[in-house]
């Protein structure tokens, strides 16, 4: 998420230090204090944003590290008449109050001229130190440590968007905080075209409009899109008359930025030849809590759907995973913008997950591939892929197989074994988890 707003705003990773993912402070290099504000306010992964003024692998490497920091930079925000305070945060280890005074005091030789508030300071500092991952064996003295001012914090983005607050939600309705991580790996951005093709209650439109980007989708499920049918809150039976989509954004004050929703099936797109949107932002269905489904025809087995108030009656039949994935990713290669992104994610059976399980085509290049655990043996990866390649007819039915694109031949591919087995497996784990 971070890498991906940097790209979007300016900026990088600091090139002084080793990068570790599970690392809780990493370095950034951004050119200005408003840009820093800016990434702070959309991000969900990162707690804080600090000026950094030392850092040292010891005490006297941190307090080297301050006394060179320029004067010029500091002294804005160690007049006399302001306020300040100064606040110490430990990874890894919980510190006494007498310890944690002693390291205040030890930063005398700054000059602070304000006085000090506890309660509203205009400046925050922050010590902060890192003792490492390893929760069974802490060491006396942190690995890092930093110093820094406080820019800026946001945590109150995901609480606001909290689905227990949603007119109208779904069994599946996509967690407030990973709506806005998915969003922020789109790069999505005002103006923005966003498209949802397995759209559902449009939870992930929310996070999409929320940062400025017009958004539409579609989904096969006629019930849905009009809001109509049984409730999947809890003591509701039947859904309201104002359950709906469009209703969710108008409840954020975002209704200015939806387009529309339409009954859809997306194996067979509807839309007109050419590059139509900037982000394609979904979760497709994994056939566990929501049926994969696409229409078909009176020749193969059909299963008549529940008859809504507008007498609308659907067939369809089975819409096999890896099917949906290769059609998304073609969807996305045909009707992505050059430097869109496709971001989706992807079931996994953990003892079986390898790399070239993930889907690939010709037009897009895999940016990141990042693992939520759901259990030992099951997790969702969350795929972004860039359209880098102008889409072509040949690209057609392209899919990757043994570092070569060959034409993809329907469902009975080894990835059709693999998933069917992925919904199995997690079908089963989560009944016996109720259980």
């Amino acid at each position: 998420e971070i890498t991906s707003l940097l790209s979007l705003y300016g900026g990088q990773f600091s090139g002084e230090q080793e990068i570790h993912v599970n690392s809780p402070f990493w370095i950034l290099n951004i050119p200005s204090e408003e840009t820093a504000r800016g990434l702070m306010k959309r991000t969900v992964c990162a707690k804080s944003i600090f000026e950094l003024w030392g850092h040292g692998r010891s005490v006297g490497e941190l307090y080297a590290s301050l006394k060179n920091y320029p004067m010029d930079k500091m002294l804005p925000y160690l007049q006399a008449d302001s306020t300040y305070k100064v606040h110490i945060h430990t990874f890894n280890k919980t510190l006494t109050q007498a310890q944690k005074i002693k390291k205040i005091d030890a930063l005398e030789f700054l000059p602070f001229k304000g006085k000090v508030n506890l309660k509203n300071p205009e400046h925050s500092f922050w010590i902060l130190e890192d003792y490492g991952m390893d929760p069974n064996n802490v060491p006396e003295e942190p690995f890092h440590l930093y110093f820094g001012r406080w820019v800026h914090g946001q945590r109150e983005l995901i609480e606001s968007y909290s689905v227990k607050k949603r007119h109208f939600i779904g069994n599946t309705s996509m967690d407030a905080c990973l709506s806005f991580i998915m969003a922020n790996h789109g790069r999505v951005k005002p103006n923005d075209v966003v498209y949802d093709p397995f759209v559902g209650t449009g939870g992930l439109l929310i996070s999409s409009a929320h940062f400025g980007a017009y958004v539409c989708g579609t989904d096969i499920d006629y019930n849905t899109i009009h809001g109509l049918g049984k409730a999947s809150r809890k003591n509701q039976k039947w859904r309201g008359p104002d359950e709906n989509i469009r209703a969710n954004l108008r409840q954020y004050g975002l209704e200015k930025y939806y387009l529309d929703a339409l009954v859809s099936d997306s194996s067979r797109p509807i839309w007109r030849k050419g590059m139509l949107f900037d982000a394609i932002i979904t979760d497709p269905p994994y056939g566990i809590r929501e049926a994969t489904r696409r229409t078909g025809s009176q020749k193969e087995t059909v299963k008549s759907a529940e008859r809504s108030t507008e007498n609308h009656i659907f067939v369809s039949s089975n819409y096999h995973l890896s099917d949906i994935f290769f059609d998304l990713l073609k969807f996305a290669a045909e009707y992505l913008v050059m430097g869109g992104r496709l971001v989706y994610w992807l079931p996994i059976y953990r003892p079986e997950y390898t790399e070239e399980i993930i889907p690939r085509h010709p037009c897009l290049k895999l940016i990141s591939n990042c693992e939520q655990m759901l259990s030992s043996h099951t997790s969702r990866r969350l795929i972004t892929m860039e359209k880098v390649k102008e889409f072509k007819d040949q690209d057609q039915n392209s899919y990757l197989l043994d570092g070569q694109y060959m034409p993809y031949r329907g469902h009975n591919s080894f990835r059709e074994k693999y998933f069917s087995g992925v919904t199995k497996r997690i079908a089963k784990e989560e009944k016996d988890n109720q259980k």
